[in-house]
């Protein structure tokens, strides 16, 4: 029986196994899908060496970037990103061959393009881990300028303190990046001046888990367009799979 996984820390939000399995018993593929929820990327060669069927791997926080060093190859697209979310795992004798790929970007950019105006020129990308690497890769493909906004002082960012109005107004595109009003802490979300938003605004929740964070909903109540990333997540887990069986 072939075997796929996810790889990450901690991984009790995971939506890709039950995703998975669920397609491999309707479709009838003789597959299972298994979470690894290794506390550290040193576990990796083990979980390799202890499951010969695994064919693929998704790759979830904290690893999209620590991984890069433990694969083969990768994509020109994750390696411009800097971040793998899809590892496919090929077996040659008795050497086994990793290559990466971000799955991230198509299910992103296919899922927000839709909305887009042309008064959308500029986003802001709240975090800057490996998912907003991705988003930022998506945006510029879309045309759009983009601003990493962090809460800390970084090189290349803002803080949260210095958004003004002026400035929502003119990044009328906002990416949620950031664990801030996941499940259970549905209460928080990113500090931002939601009143000066308007219609043209739009609020991009990476987040799925609750299926409006508060983050969406005070954008909507000032007429934003918002949504959430359960669709991504539909669209990148369905890239995964083509990219562990197309070999090229």
């Amino acid at each position: 029986m072939d075997k796929y996984g996810l790889i990450g820390y901690p991984l009790g939000h995971s939506f890709s196994k039950s995703y998975f399995n669920e397609k491999f018993e309707n479709e009838g593929i003789n597959a299972e899908y298994i979470n690894f929820e290794i506390p550290t990327l040193d576990s990796l060669p083990e979980i390799l060496a202890s499951n010969p069927e695994l064919k693929g791997l998704n790759v979830t926080i904290p690893y999209k970037e620590k991984v890069i060093s433990y694969l083969d190859s990768i994509s020109p697209e994750a390696r411009a990103i800097g971040a793998v979310n899809v590892i496919r795992v090929d077996h040659k004798g008795n050497d086994t061959y990793l290559k990466g790929f971000n799955s991230d970007v198509i299910g992103f950019t296919k899922s927000i393009e839709p909305l887009l105006e042309r008064f959308h020129k500029k986003a802001l990308i709240l975090g800057t881990g490996g998912a907003s690497k991705a988003i930022n890769f998506g945006l510029k493909s879309l045309g759009l300028e983009t601003v990493f906004v962090s809460r800390f002082e970084r090189p290349g960012t803002i803080q949260y303190s210095q958004i003004t109005p002026d400035i929502i107004q003119e990044y009328n595109v906002i990416v949620n990046c950031t664990p801030c009003g996941m499940y259970p802490h549905i209460d928080e979300c990113p500090q931002l001046p939601y009143e000066a938003m308007t219609s043209k605004n739009i609020l991009y929740d990476l987040l799925y888990n609750p299926d409006e964070t508060l983050f969406m909903k005070k954008g909507a109540q000032h007429g934003a367009t918002v949504k959430n990333g359960l669709e991504m997540l539909l669209l990148q887990a369905f890239a995964s799979w083509e990219f562990w069986h197309n070999k090229e």
